[in-house]
């Protein structure tokens, strides 16, 4: 090439074999927090070489940290530089080597790999090395391309089609997070006391943390162990890089919350606002006694913290770290391959019945054993992205986004595991997802109002899932979920989810943004499980009422040759709402009263309109939406049911 600028395309995976892929929330973190940082790696590599960063802009406290320069108490804690930078939005030098930006990733990686390497597994021979090395240095995948041409927006794209990656053969037993790779020991067939041998030994030669971190009978490859243990070392790590600069770690937390904790922490909450303190102690020393330490991440949940506030005494036994969130189940305590001291468990299952009978029926509610992940997506930016003179702009509405998810967040009670570009990923209580979704959305339409020729939307996909539901298969459909059905489906600013309980798949539901929400801008769904809830709380209608509505929905529908239903035509809405009012006063509601029809037909209109199901699509050759209302979903109701129950199946 001449000596004029030249730009740059980058991408880094695989995303979602190396995220998606997890046994616990910390792998989930663990995958995330790896890929965003070798990909700060690879756009300091770039800066290095007099490159320039346009899109997507990153914060240079997190760049300076990779050479241990960022500001003291800001240690990045999640995952937010995406993995790639395309659209010739990385602008280079004539004199710039691609090469380089490659080296310093793999340079990275295997560096941090041998720390963990030296940390817990030095001891083992050489059989082991040899696939640990095979499995280290032929993992990631990393496209590039250059071009003189800055609206060449499609260029990765069509590079990523060469596909020139073959992960190496892997034989022996597999890895039992990642999908295809062979575990560590090198044994050949299954043999479970081989493969508990040499497993057990890792446990042993490692400290208390180990055992934690890798239980009896898991069975990891090398990606997946350094996934798993790279936390405990990742502040010690110190590499020269290619470009003559030197690469730092720094302290993470090696905790993350699990899926048992997040599910309880709204119960948990209410217990340590109203149990008695001599009731919280009890439980909390025997179930401490039972986890031989707090197993949790030492950050407090929003939920936790507004009742420990509340209640100061509380705070000095109940430590700033948490006790493993499968001890609020009973289910858990039963279950000797979570906890094999069941002698122990049943003291701490009997010391949960006391802590719950303490507090009023009224006033606490049963466990949760579902959580919720989201995954929400900006709408529509590639097209804009390839107009050169709308790039600053979208990367100043996305800078100003992420800066602000991870307190939306977190007053939601939730996690985050990663916040980037458009893409946002937590985890959350089941009760406070929808309206954290809901309020992402709202600052990111904040964050482009300023620029009215940019037209983006965001949305979102919930996935609630049972604690007993594989967190991977949870984690891989979120993306189907996503671009599938709130966004191909439905029509783009939409929110879609889906229930899973232990069986399998419970329901699925979505709808526009635009219909989802009430003229006060809160999700109408939510509302109405909360006001069903009331009335639950009042009498047992709530399962007989929906019962009966799901039957009287199914009845107004016919089906076509094709099998698709669609609404009778001999049923108008008003019709339709006079119906579904009836069943409301038929099951139960208010006894010992009269509720008038119309109170009931005010009550059920918006939740009959949240069962169309509508799908905008755009008109061709024009701007704009249209809508179709042709199918009732008496999901809907099942999923206003399920919010309202919170996911607890009462007798």
């Amino acid at each position: 090439m001449n000596d004029q600028e030249q730009f740059f395309h980058f991408t880094l995976g695989p995303v979602q074999g190396f995220v998606a892929q997890a046994r616990r929330t910390r792998d989930f973190w663990a995958g995330s927090f790896l890929l965003s940082w070798l990909s700060a790696v690879a756009m300091q590599a770039v800066i290095k070489q007099q490159g320039e960063i346009i899109f997507p802009k990153v914060s240079d406290n997190y760049l300076n940290w990779l050479e241990h320069e960022g500001k003291q108490d800001t240690e990045p804690q999640q995952g937010c530089v995406p993995n790639r930078f395309k659209g010739g939005l990385a602008k280079v030098p004539h004199d710039f080597n691609p090469d380089l930006v490659t080296a310093s990733i793999q340079q990275a990686w295997q560096a941090i790999a041998e720390q963990v390497w030296q940390q817990d597994l030095s001891h083992c021979a050489q059989e082991t090395r040899d696939i640990w090395d095979r499995q280290i240095e032929h993992f990631w995948e990393i496209s590039w391309a250059l071009s003189e041409d800055k609206n060449e927006s499609n260029l990765l794209d069509r590079r990523k089609n060469w596909r020139n990656y073959l992960p190496p053969e892997e034989a022996g037993v597999k890895c039992m997070m990642m999908d295809g790779w062979q575990e560590l020991s090198g044994i050949a067939t299954p043999n479970a006391k081989g493969l508990d041998i040499f497993w057990q030994a890792v446990r042993e030669k490692g400290g208390s943390a180990i055992k934690t971190d890798l239980r009896a009978h898991e069975y990891l490859s090398a990606i997946a162990f350094v996934k798993r243990r790279f936390a405990h070392c990742f502040a010690d790590l110190k590499t020269q890089m290619p470009g003559g600069w030197t690469l730092h770690g720094w302290a993470v937390k090696s905790s993350i919350p699990s899926v048992a904790y997040m599910a309880a922490a709204p119960w948990l909450a209410q217990v340590l606002t109203h149990a008695p303190e001599d009731k919280i102690k009890t439980f909390h020393d025997v179930a401490k006694k039972l986890t031989q330490s707090y197993g949790e991440y030492p950050t407090r949940l929003d939920c936790i913290e507004a009742a420990l506030d509340r209640r100061d005494g509380i705070t000095l036994f109940w430590n700033t770290k948490s006790l493993d969130g499968n001890v609020f189940f009973e289910a858990a305590l039963d279950n000797k391959n979570i906890y094999p001291d069941q002698q122990q468990a049943q003291v701490v299952k009997k010391a949960l019945k006391a802590l719950r009978e303490s507090v009023s029926d009224q006033t606490l509610e049963p466990v949760s054993p579902f959580y919720a992940v989201l995954m929400m997506d900006g709408d529509s930016l590639g097209s804009h992205m390839s107009d050169p003179d709308k790039q600053t702009k979208i990367s100043d509405g996305l800078e100003e986004f992420t800066t602000g998810v991870q307190a939306i967040v977190e007053n939601h009670s939730g996690f985050l595991i990663y916040a980037g570009g458009d893409d946002v990923l937590a985890l959350l209580p089941l009760e406070y997802a929808l309206n954290c979704a809901n309020e992402l959305r709202t600052h990111y339409l904040e964050c482009f109002s300023a620029y009215p020729d940019i037209n983006t939307t965001l949305s979102g996909a919930i996935e609630y899932a049972h604690i007993k539901m594989p967190l991977g298969k949870v984690l891989g459909d979120a993306h189907h979920l996503l671009d599938e059905i709130a966004k191909d489906q439905t029509g783009r600013d939409a929110i879609a989810v889906r229930v899973w309980k232990p069986g399998g798949q419970h329901l699925q539901w979505a709808m526009p943004w635009q219909y989802a929400l009430n003229a006060q801008g809160q999700v109408i769904i939510d509302q109405l499980a909360k006001a069903f809830q009331q009335d639950q709380q009042e009498t047992a209608f709530s399962n007989s009422f929906f019962f009966h509505a799901e039957e009287r929905f199914a009845s107004l529908q016919n089906q076509n040759k094709q099998g698709e239903k669609s609404l009778s035509e001999e049923f108008p809405k008003d019709v339709m709402i006079q119906l579904i009012a009836a069943e409301y006063l038929n099951s139960g509601v208010h006894q010992g009263g009269k509720i008038p029809l119309t109170h009931a037909m005010t009550r059920v209109t918006p939740l009959l309109e949240q069962c169309f199901s509508v799908k905008r699509t755009p008109p061709d050759n024009q701007r704009g939406n249209k809508e179709s209302f042709k199918q009732l979903n008496i999901k809907a109701l099942q999923f206003i049911h399920f919010l309202a129950q919170k996911g607890v199946e009462h007798g």
